[in-house]
């Protein structure tokens, strides 16, 4: 995957926070999770209690999306200082050589 697409993925807990109070609850959808969504949707919201836990562990869930996004970025610039360390080795080795 790309680096910029997937910092395009980064979620706001602000964000997440807006949907969830003025847009029908939106933010499970926001992270990518439509059949969680239609779930809240359709038991309104766990009657309420779902709602409730929701409002206070909201912050936990974008973070958990955005852990996930995080360590794919890692990995990718990992990859990528192994690759220009081993291309200003093999530039090293030609320049010995000659």
């Amino acid at each position: 995957m790309n680096k910029h697409y997937l910092q395009s993925q980064l979620k706001s807990t602000g964000t997440a926070y807006l949907l969830f109070f003025f847009l029908f609850a939106t933010h499970y959808a926001y992270l990518g999770k439509w059949g969680l969504q239609f779930l809240f949707w359709f038991t309104f919201g766990g009657l309420g209690i779902w709602w409730l836990i929701d409002l206070f562990t909201m912050s936990s869930k974008v973070n958990a999306h955005n852990a996930v996004i995080f360590r794919q970025i890692e990995e990718i610039e990992k990859r990528e200082r192994n690759d220009d360390q081993a291309r200003q080795l093999a530039m090293l080795a030609a320049v010995k050589g000659n």
